[in-house]
């Protein structure tokens, strides 16, 4: 589980000048998954390599991120790349809390916060409602969610083309729920702002606004990580990238560096 940073548990290695906003420290997730088959699909495939049968029968243990060490500073922004079941979204939520590690340890500076294609909005409830329930979730006050309620509803492009913000959020489609849970999200500062395939949506208008905030956030608050497959998008926004392949840290260090070694490993 993430715990706050202090200051005995930094490597000795950190700079001062540098802010540590996360440390993984030899980061193990396991998966414990009843009656769990195998299957052709690209990502099932992916899994069945890493899986192995549990103590239990019955039970497939599935060793999502193996090993993974790093520390992350605020102000960078760091994009996660690797095959569809190589450990990225695992690794995000473990980071915020959400998983707890087998073994080693997730060390956190402030309050990370997840946001992915399928956060919970309240499908029942207008898209009004939910920006106010997300804002007061992410602890902002009402006072702030007022001051920021139309700003947030401009951001997402959901009303261009009708009042849609006034109508149940079960009425939208993926590609607007998306775009109004990353819009109510980017409305705050965050410690550490980890979003999952967010910049997958909407057209390239929307997603060069969501580059623009989160280069943003990135000089307001803290650290910003990116799960993308969309290799242009990660060049747009990130300085800094990890490679998982299997649930391991196969490469880490400069953008560039490292998408050209994966797009050679792809083929792409």
């Amino acid at each position: 589980m993430a715990d706050d940073i202090r200051d005995e548990q930094m490597p000795m290695a950190v700079a001062e000048t540098q802010v540590p906003t996360v440390i993984a420290d030899e980061l193990h997730i396991v998966y414990r998954v009843n009656g769990a088959k195998t299957g052709k699909g690209s990502a099932t495939a992916a899994l069945s390599r890493i899986l192995k049968r549990g103590e239990e029968r019955g039970v497939r243990k599935v060793h999502a991120v193996r090993g993974v060490s790093f520390v992350a500073y605020k102000g960078e922004a760091i994009g996660l790349i690797g095959s569809n079941g190589s450990g990225k979204s695992t690794l995000l939520r473990a980071i915020a809390g959400l998983l707890p590690a087998e073994k080693g340890r997730v060390y956190t500076h402030g309050q990370p916060s997840l946001l992915g294609v399928n956060a919970a909005l309240m499908n029942d409830l207008t898209g009004e409602r939910n920006v106010i329930l997300g804002g007061l979730a992410m602890g902002m006050s009402r006072e702030q969610i007022k001051e920021r309620y139309q700003e947030i509803v401009d951001f997402s492009g959901i009303n261009e083309k009708g009042d849609f913000i006034t109508l149940p959020m079960r009425t939208y489609s993926s590609g607007m729920a998306a775009r109004l849970r990353f819009s109510i999200a980017a409305a705050k500062d965050h410690d550490v702002l980890m979003i999952d395939e967010a910049l997958a949506t909407g057209d390239r208008k929307f997603q060069k606004r969501s580059e623009e905030r989160i280069r943003e956030l990135r000089k307001e608050a803290g650290t910003v990580f990116l799960v993308s497959h969309n290799n242009k998008s990660i060049r747009d926004t990130c300085d800094r990238v990890l490679w998982l392949e299997r649930g391991e840290l196969r490469m880490d260090g400069p953008t560039e560096e490292v998408i050209k070694e994966y797009e050679k490993f792809t083929g792409k």
